[in-house]
């Protein structure tokens, strides 16, 4: 029998299309049998009838469940996934000396097995955390390094590797006239698109003589949950190398636009951006609308990460802090940004605080195994009858906005 597991649509966005024909029949022959389960996947996509299910209705099926509108749609996919694989193994990008700049390494071996031969930069320095100033490079990273630092050594993670990595990230783009080519490879979240607004900053006001191309992702065709490019088979990326498109100059303006605004003390110029739907990139507009989403609401002091933490704990918990964050990431969040170790940081006001919204034990465990319990003060604040600024400890910030303890101006911004 087929499970449902195998009915969903593929994480990796790579399809084969033997495969899903034998699926199709494999549907066809469990229908014929009176199987529940095909009966239920049939009847999910077409209405019941008394005649027999044919092959082309079980091939459509197949289609609809891979994310497709049809088997003709997904068998196009498939063989322009076929043919990027080929165009990127026989050229690539060879043809121009070329630097890929992605904010993790999460596709740094993918972009390897696909066929690119480029040299690789991971710029990444979580901006969608922490205090953010429109100062010049070196000032910016020692600003950041501080931050990183403090956070990481409260949260018992060791600081020479972060700060290490944040120097090399600073120190490669000091190498982007070495290029003929540069690539930016940057998805639809708030962690990319913040980044992404920085260096198209860098690059409007200093202009280097490389091409600057971006491949920017905010969904891939059958992939019902598309969170990050890093998700994604080589094949899937030889595809999107397809699609890059030219940096102009309204798309680095908009970049340094959205860089102004972040770096702001108010959030009025971020809201602004927001409504105009950024038109040069729209899914920038979406980001900086969940970046102000961080600002605490009105009752509660709590950003809309924490309000969903405590959420997840008070109807899942007691609950390890890896299975959370796992709620967090395939549930509740809207625009999927944060990395573990970043969950874990924004973790450490909650559970560290005089009077604590969560209570965590086992800390003899590696810390995704430790439970999360809400308390009493957390299950308040959650429901809105305790503000969270009047207990939290150390201040928080969001992009150019520092929110202190016991400072309640900013629960009254409107970020709607």
């Amino acid at each position: 029998m087929t499970t449902r597991s195998q009915n969903d649509p593929l994480h990796h966005g790579r399809f084969n299309l033997a495969q899903q024909y034998t699926r199709a029949e494999a549907l066809l022959e469990a229908w014929q049998a009176d199987e529940p389960d095909a009966l239920d996947r049939a009847l999910a996509y077409i209405p019941e009838r008394q005649t027999p299910l044919r092959l082309a209705e079980a091939k459509w099926v197949v289609a609809q469940e891979s994310g497709f509108p049809d088997w003709a749609r997904l068998e196009a996919h498939v063989e322009a996934l076929d043919m990027a694989r080929k165009l990127v193994a026989e050229q690539g990008d060879r043809d121009r000396s070329t630097l890929h700049i992605r904010c993790g390494s999460d596709i740094k071996d993918s972009l390897e097995t696909a066929g690119f031969q480029g040299d690789f930069l991971e710029f990444s320095d979580p901006f969608c955390m922490g205090p953010l100033q429109d100062v010049a490079p070196d000032e910016l990273m020692q600003l950041r390094a501080s931050y990183l630092s403090a956070i990481s050594k409260k949260a018992g993670m060791k600081v020479a590797d972060i700060k290490e990595r944040l120097r090399q990230s600073y120190a490669g783009l000091e190498t982007l006239d070495n290029y003929e080519r540069v690539v930016l490879w940057f998805e639809h979240d708030s962690y990319d698109q913040l980044l992404l607004a920085y260096l198209l900053h860098r690059l409007y006001l200093r202009p280097v003589p490389a091409i600057i191309e971006l491949i920017a992702v905010e969904s891939i065709p059958g992939v019902k949950r598309f969170v990050g490019i890093g998700q994604l088979a080589p094949d899937v990326l030889a595809w999107l190398w397809l699609q890059r498109r030219p940096v102009t100059t309204s798309l680095m303006q908009l970049g340094s636009q959205a860089w102004t605004a972040l770096t702001s003390d108010n959030p009025q110029a971020l809201k602004a951006l927001v409504n105009s739907s950024t038109p040069a990139l729209p899914m920038m507009a979406k980001a900086l609308a969940r970046h102000l989403q961080e600002l605490p609401e009105k009752d509660s002091g709590l950003g809309l990460t924490e309000r969903l933490i405590l959420e997840i704990v008070r109807d899942h918990g007691p609950l390890p802090v890896g299975k959370t964050f796992a709620y967090l990431m395939a549930e509740r969040e809207p625009l999927p940004y944060l990395g573990d170790l970043m969950f874990w940081w924004l973790l450490q006001p909650l559970i560290t605080a005089p009077q604590t919204v969560l209570e965590i034990s086992d800390t003899q465990l590696d810390w995704p195994h430790r439970q999360l319990v809400l308390t009493a003060l957390g299950q308040s604040v959650v429901e809105g009858n305790a503000c969270w600024l009047n207990h939290v400890a150390s201040e928080r910030w969001v992009g150019g906005i520092r929110i202190a303890p016991g400072q309640s101006a900013y629960t009254a911004i409107d970020v709607n």
